[in-house]
């Protein structure tokens, strides 16, 4: 992973003492709140509900241990004993006192890291595939250039306040696991016939009040012109994005506006001017940026391990964590491990110092000291040998961090919601739980199979309930809390939106709403088929029958 050198140490240890000004002049009274807002912004703080929350940037995802273990000591030492891994790979405390937030800077500082540009109208964290760099369908491991990303972006004095907060994703994979058809530019590396390395370039995504996916900008553009072409998007963006709605901000609204015909000309026009300028990539560059993505020191090991494939024969509780949360790896005698952080009874999302701890032993233990966490709200470890996997598994289970649930109904993609958050019409967590709670049989999710569940406490969608098998959305009608439900939604190269079913739903009815979608997928599913796929197969009607059947005429009429 990138290691910072003295500029990237002297720049961030200077943005610390700055803002530590900023909030002694802001709690003296100097500053009004109006004026204090853009600047914590710009240093990943909100002031939510009851208390302020620091988000802190996880560039694409990766961490080491020390990382892990500093984050650990600041949700014990500054806050309530946990922290939450949000849906953009980043990490959330949500108690902090504003006083000490410099001081919570200044400890991320001692251990590369920081809080800049996680909040506020500006390039925001860049994303990636959980398994960049070790999944067996990579065709290019994206992540020296998402760095490239990451020093390009950071504190670009252009793009310091654009219309409206910005996303990327990246993805080198022939399965998209980065979700770019959702984002504001989302990147595909590849390689043509030729090995040339090339891009495909989504423009115009994203999920909130309107959501879109985004279309195809450009097919292949070669790997140099990577900045200097999201640059001319950006600029034209930040030409003629809505300055005067902020629901009509983002670009995939000015995309759909121009027409994807019209924006790429006048992005082409733009292009021209610096096309070959000083952001043009230079294979030197590239190679200094990829020095610090090499591969571990793996050792030579055999594809298969007798003392594992014993375990998994004689221990079933084993071979279903290994069924679900052990991954493939491009290195013989490797795996990658899912630590699910989807517990019943637990936010989705949320980790104790204790277990944060205990994650940076078996990074240091089982997986060089490296991991990763995903936008599904779970932890990584990257590179496990198949002989440790049951030891591995004996801990992270004592640790409640072994669910074997990753990519089953239970391991739900789900917001802080109205627990926390300011802008939330209801709240999620409770929701999350209940359905757990509904569905907490691991026989019965296992035979239910792939299902993705997501949860929104709003229209802002950072719980991506949109691309959601299952969606489910918090509304405020008459000053109480509804549910809108919605399928169909999918991550991935077919990706796509969710339909809503009908009208919107109380909180107690929730769990059973959901219940009755599976029991349609169940009665008409072919052996083969996901949830998704019946869906898309037979259509909503027959979910929607099923759902609506004991609703009588004007019983319930509340619509979302």
């Amino acid at each position: 992973m990138y290691k910072y050198d003295a500029f990237d140490q002297q720049l961030v240890r200077e943005r610390v003492a700055q803002f530590r000004d900023q909030t002694r002049r802001f709690l003296a009274g100097e500053l009004s709140g109006d004026e204090f807002k853009p600047l914590r912004l710009q240093n990943g703080l909100y002031i939510q509900r009851y208390a302020p929350m620091l988000r802190v940037a996880v560039p694409y995802g990766m961490l080491n241990s020390t990382q892990i273990r500093k984050l650990a000591h600041i949700a014990r030492t500054y806050d309530k004993g946990y922290a939450h891994v949000s849906t953009r790979q980043n990490f959330q405390f949500n108690w902090p006192e504003l006083a000490r937030v410099p001081d919570i800077l200044e400890e991320l500082a001692e251990v590369e890291m920081h809080a800049i540009q996680t909040s506020g109208n500006c390039i925001r964290n860049v994303t990636t595939d959980q398994f960049a760099g070790i999944a067996p369908d990579e065709v290019v491991d994206p992540r020296p250039l998402a760095e490239i990303i990451r020093q390009w972006s950071t504190f670009h004095p252009e793009f310091a306040l654009l219309p409206r907060k910005f996303k990327f994703a990246v993805s080198g994979s022939s399965n998209d696991r980065a979700v770019v058809q959702m984002h504001d530019i989302g990147l595909e590396f590849y390689r043509d016939a030729a090995g040339a390395l090339l891009i495909k370039v989504w423009v115009g995504g994203g999920l909130g009040r309107t959501p879109i996916l985004g279309e195809v900008i450009e097919e292949a553009l070669p790997w140099q012109h990577l900045l200097t072409y999201c640059d001319a998007i950006i600029r034209v963006y930040n030409r003629w994005g809505r300055r005067d709605n902020i629901y009509k901000a983002r670009i995939k609204i000015l995309v759909k506006a121009l027409g994807l015909a019209e924006f790429k000309r006048q992005v082409e026009a733009e292009w021209a001017f610096h096309k070959d300028g000083p952001n043009t990539i230079t294979q030197a560059e590239f190679d200094r940026v990829a020095q610090f993505f090499t591969a571990p020191a793996y050792e030579t090991l055999p594809a298969s391990d007798a003392g594992f494939d014993a375990k998994l024969a004689e221990d079933k509780a084993f071979a279903n964590w290994v069924k679900r949360n052990v991954h493939a790896h491009k290195v013989a005698g490797y795996r990658a491990v899912t630590l699910s952080l989807k517990t019943t009874g637990i936010a989705p999302g949320d980790i104790t110092d204790k277990q944060l701890d205990l994650v940076a032993d078996l990074a240091d233990q089982y997986s060089f000291g490296e991991l990763r966490n995903s936008h599904e709200q779970n932890i990584i470890l990257a590179d496990v040998k198949l002989g440790d996997l049951y030891a591995l598994w004996q801990t992270a289970k004592a640790a409640g961090l072994a669910t074997p649930n990753i990519g089953l109904i239970t391991d739900i993609i789900c917001c802080p919601g109205g627990d926390f958050c300011d802008l939330a019409n209801a709240k999620s967590i409770p929701i999350a739980e209940a359905v757990q709670r509904q569905f907490d049989d691991l026989d019965y999710q296992h035979d239910i199979g792939e299902l993705e569940l997501n949860i929104s406490g709003c229209m802002n969608s950072c719980g991506h309930h949109h691309v959601g098998h299952i969606g489910i959305l918090g509304v405020d009608k008459g000053d109480s809390e509804w549910y809108q439900v919605s399928i169909g939604g999918k991550q991935g190269n077919d990706a796509s939106l969710g339909d809503v079913i009908g009208p919107s739903f109380a909180a107690h009815e929730v769990a059973g709403v959901v219940q009755r979608l599976i029991d349609v997928y169940v009665d008409n599913r072919t052996p083969e088929e996901r949830f998704i796929d019946t869906v898309r197969r037979i259509g909503a009607a027959p979910f929607k029958d099923r759902v609506y059947a004991d609703r009588q005429p004007g019983k319930q009429k509340v619509e979302a």
